[in-house]
């Protein structure tokens, strides 16, 4: 089967760049956005340069220039976003509205998957002020593309292992401690934490695969579905050191959020509705969605071991 041309929006991004590099492994012709706006970021810019030496094409475009977005459209089958939108509410969904219109003119992509890769937001009319703000724009631009309509692959990737399990699933922590930790809640609802380069090798298997047009993938990798106390429990292992034990209840985690910065206050809630709701794991994923690993069983993904490893070397040789 001929495979797509896939151009990425946001490929120097978090995301964006595992996407570009899973793209280019795959052997898809890959295009990545080029935009003028990110001036002399000269991190970005170098990314772009050891992008193009592998073999992809820089496409120059502007979110302020309707044609130019058409244009680099126009080039490829398949259009994937992975521009970040939790800080700037309006300017997410106006930059990602503006993209839809530029595929519903253009008429030629096969699939387009637009920023989500979290928690399915059809699941979440339910969710918690600010933090809600989330789903809901991008449900806004669901019913866009629904509406063109374009053809469409939604990916729930769950939670970023380098978020959630580099700190045992304790907000703002991003390596695991040592010597404590703090339960949320009871610490038993399960989570579903996945390696960012899984979640990019994943995501460019399903650009091409008939079973998931109009379709949510959902991230559920069966040894990565485990509860706070089942990570730590690994991590324990790992290390060979029990960790001093604390927990903290919905009231003690909730109080201290109004003095918080927005963007603070809207990933407080995304930690509350996972870690003491268990909103990932608390549903079937019914007609409309379909389950990475059992479709693409070939990938050798990494496990919740195997991650927490690479943190249990360093340890060895210098405490962290």
């Amino acid at each position: 089967m001929k495979k797509s041309k896939v151009l990425i929006v946001g490929g120097t991004g978090y995301l964006g760049k595992r996407l570009v590099k899973a793209s280019l492994a795959n052997g898809n012709e890959t295009y990545i956005l080029h935009r003028p706006e990110i001036g002399v970021d000269i991190e970005k810019v170098e990314l772009l340069i050891s992008f193009k030496m592998q073999g992809a094409h820089l496409v120059s475009a502007s979110f302020n220039d309707h044609r130019s977005l058409v244009d680099a459209v126009k080039l490829v089958d398949v259009v994937i976003c992975a521009i970040s939108g939790v800080h700037i509410r309006s300017h997410h969904i106006l930059l990602q509205l503006k993209l839809v219109d530029a595929i519903k003119e253009a008429g030629n992509i096969k699939r387009f998957l637009p920023s989500e890769f979290g928690t399915d937001p059809a699941r979440m009319e339910n969710g918690m002020e600010p933090g809600r703000v989330t789903f809901d724009d991008k449900m806004v631009v669901r019913k866009a593309i629904e509406e063109a309509p374009i053809p469409y692959t939604y990916v729930s990737a769950n939670c970023f292992a380098g978020y959630f399990l580099g700190g045992l699933y304790q907000i703002g922590h991003i390596l695991p401690s040592t010597d404590s930790v703090v339960f949320l809640g009871d610490g038993n609802q399960k989570a579903i934490c996945v390696d960012e380069d899984d979640i990019a090798t994943y995501t460019i298997k399903s650009i091409d695969d008939s079973r998931t047009l109009n379709k949510t993938v959902y991230l559920r990798p069966p040894k990565n579905i485990l509860s706070q106390r089942e990570v730590v429990h690994i991590w324990e292992k790992l290390i060979g050191k029990e960790l001093k034990k604390s927990t903290l209840t919905k009231e003690e985690f909730l109080a201290p959020m109004k003095e918080l910065e927005y963007a603070e206050q809207v990933g407080m809630c995304h930690y509350y509705h996972v870690c003491y709701e268990g909103c990932l794991v608390n549903f079937e994923i019914g007609e409309g969605g379909v389950e990475a690993s059992k479709l693409y069983p070939e990938v050798n993904y990494t496990t919740t071991q195997d991650y927490l490893k690479r943190y249990a070397q360093v340890y060895k040789h210098h405490v962290l």
